[in-house]
Order: structure tokens, then sequence, then C-alpha cells
């Protein structure tokens, strides 16, 4: 029988840090740029299953209209927030975190295929958020507040 090592079982190992998180997302707007490049008829067919009524009409009226334009907005705002999700600011980072739960939301309306990415991924991403928080000094986190002393 295999043990798990110790490590395995520390609280917030199990996490995703932001910096992966990031470096993904900052990975994945490249690939939107890279099918902009290509020819955007990739995105012809991505709301053709969409779960909310009207999504894929609003799909081919408005991104559709423009693929080269909706494609290079998808890579800047993936690009953003991996950038907030690199950052050494708590709040940035809660922005970061805050997109990227949003877009993986917003990603499950397209169909039930983009479920089995999406959950997954939510639950990495919500238990890493989770664990960034309380990784910050202050209120909430699971470390003592540092005490600063007078300056004299």
């Amino acid at each position: 029988m295999s043990r798990m090592p110790e490590w395995w079982w520390r609280a917030g190992s199990r996490s995703v840090p932001p910096r992966y998180v990031g470096w993904f997302f900052l990975w994945t707007s490249g690939i939107h740029v890279g099918i902009v490049a290509a020819g955007t008829g990739f995105y012809r067919h991505f709301a053709d299953e969409a779960l909310v009524p009207g999504l894929a009409a609003a799909w081919r009226s408005a991104f559709m209209s423009q693929p080269a334009l909706g494609g290079l907005t998808v890579a800047a705002g993936e690009a953003l927030l991996g950038v907030l999700l690199l950052s050494h600011s708590w709040t940035r980072r809660r922005w970061g975190w805050a997109g990227t739960i949003a877009f993986h939301v917003a990603l499950m309306c397209f169909g039930w295929g983009f479920w089995l990415w999406s959950l997954p991924a939510l639950a990495l991403l919500v238990s890493g958020a989770r664990a960034d928080r309380l990784r910050v000094d202050g209120p909430g986190s699971s470390r003592p507040m540092t005490v600063a002393r007078p300056v004299r």
C-alpha cells in the first residue's frame, strides 16, 4: 500500500498557486491570437450548442460580425486576468481569481461539453483563490497578523 507524502496533506498544498493559473491564462490568450492569425472560422460553430436561449444568435450577430476583433478581445481579457494573477498585490490577484471564475461560469453557457472542462477547472480555481486568500496576512488569514513596531 502506497502512502501519500506528508506535504500532500498540509493545508493548501492541494490548491493551484495563482502563478500557475496566471501563466496558463497568458498562454491561452496566445492561442486566441494564433486562431485570429490562422483564420477565424474556428469560432463559427462555438455557440451552436448554447444552453442559454438566444446566445447562439447573439454570438453570430455580435462576435462573428467581426471575429478577429472578438478573438483579440478574448485574448486581451485572458491576458489581463493572467497578469492580475501574477501580481504581488492581493487586491489585483482577487480580481484575477474572480475573473477566471466568472470566465469559466460564462463558458458553461455555451453547451454541455464545456461543463466537462469547466467543473473541474472551477473546483481548482475556487480552492486556489481560497488558499491564496488564507495565505495573505490580515483578517480572515490563518496566519497571525504582523505587528509593526513604532517608528522613533
